[in-house]
């Protein structure tokens, strides 16, 4: 398999077995993946290309780790067993944080979207008897060029990647080929790297995906 892939393609390999689909990535399995991918940019037994495709990764895990998952203009969903006034979708604000009536602004900094749950409940039980937390962190994503309709969608971070772009009215007969993952001026994905990911189930979470970014 690694032969059929793009020499980007083959770090990803070393740590395939990390990304548990349809999953966020837990801390543990951040930490762990990080550590596997700084061993290929510090080995001289893979390429250059090789080498960088893992850098960028390992950045982009860094940053995840040390500032969190949420961002302006992601979403999160939430129920509290007997707290209809809570709503159910709350805007991620600057800060980051969410603002609850009554209970004021929780914050969001530093927490990875597998850690929303517990940290949640944290918060709400210094208000809360014993409070019984659902809750979800959802990402905002633009879908551009040959989708049915492109857009700004907020959409939960596990969703597969071929899933999002159904969301968007999916590819009619766009070349798949071509497409790309972006952010801002910097390509995040593209290429046979970003059709195997696909081919593979991929979640928008394991490509480290954040909000703003574009398909």
């Amino acid at each position: 398999l690694v032969a059929l892939l793009s020499g980007a393609m083959a770090a990803r390999a070393q740590t395939s077995e990390l990304y548990a689909q349809g999953l966020t990535m837990t801390r543990a399995e951040l930490v762990a993946t990080l550590e596997r991918l700084d061993g290929v940019v510090e080995s001289s037994g893979y390429s250059g290309r090789v080498r960088e495709s893992a850098r960028r990764d390992s950045e982009r895990i860094r940053d995840r780790l040390a500032n969190g998952d949420f961002k302006v203009g992601d979403r999160i969903t939430l129920r509290v067993e007997g707290e209809s006034d809570i709503p159910p979708a709350l805007p991620v604000e600057p800060g980051p944080r969410i603002t609850l009536p009554v209970i004021g602004p929780i914050s969001l900094a530093g927490v990875l979207r597998s850690e929303l749950q517990d940290h949640m409940t944290r918060e709400l039980a210094r208000f809360i008897q014993n409070p019984v937390v659902q809750t979800k962190g959802e990402i905002r994503i633009s879908v551009q060029g040959g989708v049915g309709a492109p857009g700004f969608y907020t959409m939960p971070a596990d969703i597969l990647v071929g899933e999002a772009l159904m969301l968007a009215g999916g590819p009619g007969q766009s070349d798949l080929t071509e497409m790309r993952i972006e952010r801002g001026d910097q390509i995040l994905w593209e290429g046979d790297e970003l059709q195997t990911v696909i081919a593979e189930g991929y979640t928008l979470d394991q490509l480290n995906l954040q909000a703003g970014d574009q398909i």
